[in-house]
């Protein structure tokens, strides 16, 4: 007994009720037949203060114990014990409706039959066998909406202290199965507070016994009024100014914002308590929802095996798993770095269990390993996402920028056209454009070598550029940086005041490669509508506020200058070229002057020969020559730039 009791009591006036297991199936079953004889005896008791009286053919006690045995066995029948009674659902009362039910039909069928065959008269009465089935249903019901009640107060009472007091920003379908997850799954760090919604006719409302308060005057005396901690905002349910509104509303009066994405893009594989996350930057730049014609991708990608290079980067591992919904025959991942290409290995077999895919780790400057590649597989298409893009990295090393983003484009060109690759898709950046560093000036170089390469005679494979800018959460990207800095207590460090960005998210990025990848003919550069673009210093106070604290007050924020390479101002089209619209409202074709093949493969091998010297300063100066408008700004390589006429500057 005392072992028995401590399992239930710690001795300190504190129940473990909490800690228990679920129950045994037996338990379930013996407590199911507890209930049922009660029953039996309550129907006894209430039919004997009636003028009806029981029939004689059997005595009371073999009827009571028939009648159980038949509810007994339609217990295993429905497996009415297999549900966890604390967390019963509707099919577990629909198991006992259906195992009452039977039991009531087979008694009172047996009735019929046997007063019909013996002729004897009936056994059971029929008024005991209906009040029995009746009673013994809604008892076992409420055994079960009594432990699940109570599990769930006292589990709200232990934890009611640590509880997140909540409101759900909106009143739909969606909101309310969010706050019915958040009644019902008492392991979740909130306590529902209400339903905030902007509909002036719901002020009497209440949703799963929570008030629907309207907005009257302005959302902050709202969420004054509610005496809340945080609020939950589910993603695309309000529109972007509306819902920037709301959270600065929310970070002035040092309310937490939590962010649910869309339910019917859950991770499935993920519970709820995942789902539920502190706002992040990400969702507050205004991104209109991209909108791409799945047919005509999975027309192109349907049984095709693919080659994705640089498979294991943030572009090209989220072009894999983009692909693997459109059922290729199989995905080929090339990629240089070993760990990042294992990790992308173990979650795709997780994730991905019936993509037919296969890891290689090559270099794709390395021409003969290439060549064994695609003598090996037999690709239809390409997606070269392999590339250096760290500026202030490759500026400090130009051989590597010549040896991966020009030397490993050629290479993949070539090994294209001689395997007859129908389409060849290259990630470019808008630093290719008018380029000042040289990472962007060799991506620059990549895109004239395939844009010449197309216009030879004899070439089928269409090669296709596809050219965008910073892409959100990207490794060495600036918001993961900045997210880090404020992590440690800072500072946050940006290079200039007035420094820009545009900025895209991964999937959206690779959303549009592969829609820019079924519409081109051969030797177009497709540049992406990346909306508004984002000031550098903002994005760090708003990342600071969010974090629920002040900038230059609790983190301080530091101006480092321009680090070499880097521009104020991105863009994504030449001064010279003119963008033509597509079918595709986010996407447009940039026209630029293309030159001539034989001219300029002479220029990449001599580049690639200098860099095999590693003599950087000619590197640079033979990069300026393939790229006339590339120059040079806040490097070391600035001198290496024409000087301008300073005569134009002369007084007469």
């Amino acid at each position: 007994m005392k072992q028995i009791f401590s399992r239930f009591y710690i001795g300190d006036n504190k129940l473990k009720l909490l800690d228990q297991r679920y129950l045994p199936r037996w338990i379930v079953i013996v407590i199911d037949t507890i209930i049922s004889i009660a029953t039996l005896f309550m129907v006894y008791l209430i039919l004997m203060g009636t003028p009806i009286t029981f029939l004689d053919q059997l005595s009371i006690h073999w009827q009571a114990i028939a009648i159980l045995s038949v509810n007994f066995i339609f217990f295993f029948v429905y497996k009415t014990y297999s549900g966890i009674i604390r967390h019963s659902t509707f099919t577990d009362v629909l198991k006992l409706a259906f195992s009452s039910f039977s039991t009531m039909a087979v008694v009172l069928i047996f009735n019929g039959v046997y007063a019909s065959v013996i002729g004897e008269g009936k056994i059971f009465l029929t008024t005991s066998v209906l009040l029995y089935g009746l009673l013994s249903f809604t008892l076992m019901l409420l055994f079960r909406v009594a432990v699940k009640e109570s599990y769930q107060f006292l589990r709200s009472s232990a934890s009611g202290g640590l509880k997140k007091k909540v409101a759900i920003i909106g009143l739909d379908d969606y909101t309310i199965s969010l706050g019915k997850a958040i009644t019902t799954e008492s392991h979740l760090p909130f306590q529902l507070v209400g339903f905030i919604t902007q509909k002036k006719d719901s002020k009497r409302l209440k949703i799963l016994g929570k008030p629907v308060v309207p907005i009257k005057h302005s959302f902050a005396e709202t969420l004054t009024q509610m005496q809340v901690d945080g609020v939950i905002i589910i993603s695309g349910t309000l529109p972007g100014k509306i819902k920037n509104e709301i959270i600065e509303d929310c970070i002035a009066h040092n309310k937490q914002v939590f962010n649910v994405p869309n339910m019917e893009t859950w991770n499935k594989k993920e519970d709820i308590h995942n789902q539920i996350r502190p706002i992040e930057i990400e969702d507050l730049l205004e991104r209109t929802p991209i909108h791409i014609d799945n047919e005509l991708i999975k027309n192109d990608l349907f049984g095709k095996t693919i080659l994705v290079t640089g498979g294991a980067g943030s572009i090209g591992s989220e072009i894999v798993k983009q692909v693997a919904e459109f059922q290729p025959e199989q995905i080929v991942i090339l990629d240089q770095a070993e760990s990042a290409l294992h990790e992308l290995e173990i979650y795709l077999q997780l994730n991905y269990p019936n993509l037919n895919f296969i890891t290689e780790l090559a270099d794709i400057s390395n021409m003969y390993r290439l060549g064994l590649l695609f003598s090996k597989y037999n690709f239809n298409i390409i997606y070269h996402a392999a590339a250096y893009k760290h500026v202030p990295l490759i500026e400090r090393n130009p051989h590597e920028a010549i040896y991966v983003n020009i030397l490993g484009t050629v290479n993949l060109s070539i090994l294209a056209l001689n395997h007859d690759i129908d389409k060849f898709v290259m990630v470019s950046t808008d630093k290719a454009v008018n380029p000042t560093n040289v990472m962007g000036a060799s991506k620059r170089a990549a895109e004239m070598y395939v844009q010449s390469l197309q216009n030879e005679k004899g070439v089928r494979t269409r090669f296709i550029t596809t050219r965008f800018g910073n892409v959100l959460g990207s490794s060495g990207s600036v918001i993961p940086h900045f997210r880090k800095q404020i992590s440690q207590g800072g500072p946050v460090t940006v290079t200039h005041r007035d420094i820009i960005r545009y900025f895209m998210t991964i999937p959206e990025a690779c959303q549009l490669v592969l829609q820019a990848g079924t519409m081109g003919n051969g030797g177009e550069i497709y540049v992406f509508d990346m909306g508004k673009p984002v000031k550098i210093l903002d994005l760090a106070e708003r990342m600071i506020r969010l974090s629920g604290l002040e900038p230059y007050t609790d983190i301080d924020i530091k101006i480092t200058g321009l680090r070499p390479g880097e521009k104020l101002f991105e863009e994504l089209l030449n001064d010279s070229s003119t963008a033509l619209p597509t079918h595709h409202p986010k996407i447009m074709i940039t026209k630029v002057p293309v030159v001539k093949f034989e001219d300029f493969k002479v220029k990449v091998k001599e580049i690639v020969k200098t860099a095999t010297k590693r003599k950087d300063e000619k590197i640079v100066k033979l990069l300026k020559e393939m790229v006339p408008e590339f120059k040079s700004e806040n490097s070391q390589f600035e001198s290496l730039d024409e000087p301008q006429d300073t005569q134009m500057h002369k007084v007469p």
